[in-house]
Order: C-alpha cells, then structure tokens, then sequence
C-alpha cells in the first residue's frame, strides 16, 4: 500500500520560506521534465499551489526568487526625530502620555504602534511608572 509519496524528499519545516534551489528544481521538474505542479510538489515536498506560483513566476520573471518578506514602511518612522524630541524634553512619558503629545501636534498613532516604534529604537517605557501614572491620574495611590 502506498500513498503515492514514495521517494519524495522532504520539505522545508512548515511556516518557512522555501530556498531558491529548491524552488528551481520544482520548477525544472514541472518545465523541462513535464511532470505536473500537484507531482512535482508531492516529490519535494512542497504545496502544489506554491509550485505553482513559482512556475509562474519563473515564466513572467524569469526567476523563482522569493519576493521580499515583511510588512510595508511603518507610517510612524517619518516623525521618528519629533518623536526622540518630545522624549528628550519629557523622559519619563508614557506611552499613552506620548500618543497624547502627539495627537497635540496633529499625529494620531495607536498605542500600539507607538510601542512597537519605541521598541524598534530601544527605548521602552517603564511599565512600572505607567501604571503608577494611571493611578494617580484616576485619584488613587
């Protein structure tokens, strides 16, 4: 009994991208030695769809490189010496006291991305005086 996967080598670990040998030689199998995307991928071990796109992609660029990986320019970065201004003028604002200076001065940024922006440049506020600040604002101690 088999399951049709009988001498297929291995695949790349799941969640990672698939180096550039191995695309070729999914592509070369599908091109140059006819077989189709769905056995191509089943002999590496490789998804069908991802054979594929690389097949295509191959036959519009000429090239199976992957394309770069990660998100677009964070929006926050243009206003990155702003930013190092109000910190220097205020260092031990918050991160929500930080998001406020900055909607003063007409940027809007989420938390989030405030903190993920202050992380990137190592400059993570203390947790600890936030939620003090809180308490206090709130009229506890």
């Amino acid at each position: 009994m088999t399951d049709g996967t009988a001498g297929a080598l291995p695949g790349p670990r799941p969640g990672r991208a698939v180096n550039e040998e191995l695309r070729g030689l999914a592509v070369a199998a599908v091109l140059e030695r006819g077989m189709s995307a769905e056995a191509a991928a089943r002999h590496f071990g490789l998804a069908g769809n991802s054979v594929r796109r690389w097949v295509e992609r191959f036959l519009e660029r000429g090239h199976v490189r992957p394309d770069p990986m990660g998100g677009s320019a964070s929006r926050i970065e243009p206003h990155r010496e702003r930013i190092f201004r109000i910190l220097a003028a205020r260092p031990r604002l918050t991160i929500q006291g930080l998001r406020d200076a900055l909607a003063a001065e007409g940027l809007v940024f989420g938390a989030s991305t405030i903190h993920l922006f202050l992380q990137r440049h190592r400059l993570e506020r203390d947790r600890r005086f936030a939620r003090l600040h809180r308490r206090r604002k709130a009229g506890r101690r």
